[in-house]
């Protein structure tokens, strides 16, 4: 695998402007990726997942999202200082995404065949017969047989209709395809179909991949990299081999895996995180966890934790580690 970083975000702030107040959705938050990997950004709803990869794509909706700061370097170059023309050109070509609900991302009055060779003959310079043949061509990979290419969404089921919005993001074979939660929306057996089917593509057509979730399952079955977020920080930062198997965690991270049944061991009842995620209109003056931290301390109050690196590229937004390295 190539060590080379194709996609660097760095202290990246997005804040979304509303008559009610600020809401500070993503600060300072900073991660790369190598070609071909996987990342996995993990958290509770709210985290600021979505508004990352809408801050990668430059969709983040003007009013009321504003990009306060930070750079998001794809192939060399700042995809904040491009050109809305020349985003368009960007996006569904060398970067796609897959959008969190299959119901919602399909126009349910276009078929399948228009949808899935609208984007190719957008991007690549085919006759409307090539594209449908292409659209054919990409309907199989997924596993829809091409017989079905003229029928419209309500047609399909929940997991086929997911099945056609991969077939849509991967038509111009993505350098970098982002996944919201492409699972969310299916039953378990649908889940693992897709997955796998998602895990194969990806070594096919060498993708790298922003995979989103929470479900700390398929980020085991899927990454390479793992960011732990909340409240808008990542809080944890390192391989799927640090998070999973390192000696050393965020509180918030060692709250996530506590909160998951353990087959090997009997247990009456899991270990839930007290409490609930800050408003993002008021977040804490110190650490975004400590209201939920069992091991909060006085500074934890005040002063905003620095990340610490404590292994070579894993790093933990936590004054405990802090005081570790002093």
């Amino acid at each position: 695998m190539s060590e080379k970083k194709f996609l660097e975000v760095r202290d990246l702030t997005i804040h979304y402007e509303t008559d009610g107040g600020v809401v500070e959705a993503v600060n300072s938050v900073s991660f790369s990726l190598a070609q071909g990997e996987t990342l996995g950004l993990v958290g509770e709803t709210g985290a600021g997942k979505t508004t990352i990869a809408l801050g990668i794509m430059n969709l983040v909706p003007n009013p009321p999202g504003k990009i306060k700061g930070g750079e998001i370097v794809f192939e060399g170059e700042d995809l904040l200082k491009k050109k809305s023309k020349e985003m368009r050109k960007i996006r569904g070509d060398k970067i796609s995404m897959i959008f969190q609900d299959p119901m919602t991302a399909l126009n349910p009055v276009k078929t399948v065949a228009d949808q899935i060779s609208e984007v190719i003959r957008l991007h690549q310079k085919l006759s409307r017969a090539d594209a449908l043949r292409k659209a054919c061509e990409m309907l199989e990979l997924v596993g829809i047989s091409a017989e079905r290419i003229n029928d419209y969404p309500h047609q399909f089921s929940g997991g086929m209709k997911q099945r056609v919005v991969i077939a849509i993001a991967l038509a111009c074979n993505p350098s970098l395809l982002i996944a919201d939660e492409p699972t969310t929306a299916l039953d378990v057996t649908i889940q693992a179909q897709v997955i796998e089917m998602m895990g194969r593509l990806k070594e096919e057509l060498r993708t790298s991949m922003i995979l989103i979730t929470h479900d700390l399952g398929v980020v085991a079955e899927m990454c390479d990299k793992v960011a732990i977020m909340y409240a808008g920080e990542v809080v944890e930062y390192g391989t799927l081999e640090d998070i999973y198997e390192g000696e050393h965690h965020h509180p918030y991270t060692v709250g996530l895996f506590g909160a998951i049944p353990d087959l090997d061991k009997d247990t009456d009842r899991l270990t839930p995180i007290d409490g609930l995620m800050p408003d993002p209109m008021a977040l804490p003056q110190g650490c975004n966890f400590c209201p939920r931290c069992p091991h909060r301390r006085p500074e934890c109050e005040t002063v905003p934790p620095k990340a610490y690196e404590v292994s070579p590229g894993h790093t933990i937004r936590c004054h405990l580690f802090g005081k570790e390295e002093a």
